[in-house]
């Protein structure tokens, strides 16, 4: 699967559309691919959209790149990349869809461990390769 960069307010990313699923709700929705995160986070806000309890979930403690810790919430749900459904454990936490940055993000477990993941820049391309389908 390809996908193209994002031109985020000058800025190009990888982008990449996928749908966020559990039980019988549905929620579209666009996260940057990145390779530094250590896993999928999204906002609390979608948690409540899906239906869960959010505070429910195992807590967690994140630490970002400046050194603020945020704490976080587990829970199983699945993912859909390119049609394609997938059950991962992502943290759910208060301001990850912010007006800097209005997307999650899908990190190295639930994400990476799937995907193969080749980030072309000057193509403005991103491709996935589902490692399920190997097998």
């Amino acid at each position: 699967m390809k996908f193209n960069y994002k031109n985020d307010r000058g800025t190009l990313r990888p982008i990449i559309p996928i749908v966020l699923c559990n039980k019988d709700s549905k929620l579209g929705y666009h996260v940057l691919v990145d390779s530094g995160a250590d896993m999928c986070l999204f906002d609390i806000k979608i948690a409540t959209e899906l239906g869960l309890d959010v505070k429910s979930g195992k807590i967690k403690e994140v630490v970002g790149v400046g050194g603020k810790s945020s704490i976080f919430y587990l829970h199983k749900i699945t993912i859909e990349v390119g049609g394609w459904p997938f059950e991962i454990e992502a943290g759910f936490m208060e301001n990850v869809g912010l007006r800097t940055m209005p997307y999650g993000l899908v990190g190295q477990k639930g994400f990476f461990e799937k995907f193969i993941v080749k980030f072309d820049l000057l193509k403005e391309e991103i491709e996935l390769k589902n490692r399920e389908a190997k097998k």
